[in-house]
């Protein structure tokens, strides 16, 4: 029979203010945001309110349109990026090759970087007058172009780029944690039958690794819908509206315009999109629980 464990009437005093604390500041900021979204405020709060009219003008702006568009475009090749280029780490470094530590810490380097440091190092790359381009046509190769960063059709592909290369590295982790956790006797099995490495990493380690890749998936996806700094740091949002996201569209009304009312509108909507996008992966997490508990 289990065990009951009975409450810890001590514990639970002593962390009522870590509760408190939490109600107050993030349940209670995200209430007031959302009651703001309803009104007409600007540079201080406003008690008029004005019911759907600010997120009217939130989906009638242009620019706030490109930039869920962007954030769209962004946020599909920047996780499936960082999916495929992490498993594909991760697969090379579980062969047990040479130096396999130093070239895990090379590979995770980059995630410990902030967003705009990253930014900023691929912002001084991709730049036409300063980075590969201007090195490559110094060796006398006059045609070769790489302004990703000040091109309208391809800067959105720019952050992908740089997004991808910071993060791939986390999934690696993820990945590689769970390929040495698989049990031996599936390696051994699959020589046996003269399966090739490839087609065991596809049909036999990928199926096992969805939960894990499945974890890294969400993660990367709430970073895609907060995207504020590598963009400020790389394009700050342009050429034009070219990689204009929802953060920075907010950020720019509530400290640049003082629109309080049409930011915390923009506010509100991303905080349904973080919902969106956790809410099926916790679902999903809560059935895989209730299944185990019932078998």
């Amino acid at each position: 029979m289990p065990i009951k464990r009975k409450p810890n009437l001590a514990a639970t005093i002593a962390l009522l203010p870590t509760w408190f604390a939490a109600v107050a500041v993030f349940i209670g900021t995200m209430a007031w945001s959302i009651r703001l979204s309803f009104t007409n405020s600007t540079l201080f709060p406003s008690s008029t309110y004005v019911g759907f009219a600010q997120y009217s003008k939130l989906f009638s702006s242009a620019k706030w349109l490109a930039s869920l568009q962007n954030v769209l475009i962004f946020g599909v090749l920047y996780v499936a990026g960082c999916l495929l280029l992490g498993f594909l780490l991760a697969a090379a470094l579980d062969r047990k090759i040479r130096f396999e530590s130093a070239f895990r810490t090379i590979f995770l380097y980059p995630y410990a970087m902030s967003f705009v440091v990253t930014g900023l190092i691929w912002q001084w790359m991709l730049n036409p007058t300063l980075g590969i381009q201007a090195s490559v046509r110094s060796l006398g190769w006059e045609s070769f172009v790489l302004d990703w960063v000040v091109n309208r059709d391809m800067a959105i592909y720019a952050l992908v780029l740089a997004g991808v290369w910071q993060g791939a590295g986390l999934v690696m982790v993820i990945a590689l944690a769970g390929m040495r956790g698989i049990e031996a006797e599936h390696w051994k099995a699959a020589r046996i039958d003269g399966i090739p490495v490839w087609r065991i990493y596809i049909s036999i380690i990928l199926p096992q690794l969805g939960p894990a890749l499945a974890a890294a998936g969400m993660l990367l996806a709430m970073g895609v819908i907060k995207t504020y700094d590598i963009v400020v740091a790389m394009t700050n949002g342009g050429p034009g509206n070219a990689t204009e996201v929802p953060a920075k569209f907010i950020m720019d009304n509530l400290f640049g315009r003082q629109n309080l009312g049409l930011a915390t509108a923009g506010a509100t909507v991303l905080v349904l999109g973080v919902i969106i996008a956790v809410a099926p992966f916790r679902y999903a997490m809560h059935m895989r629980a209730r299944a185990k508990g019932a078998a």
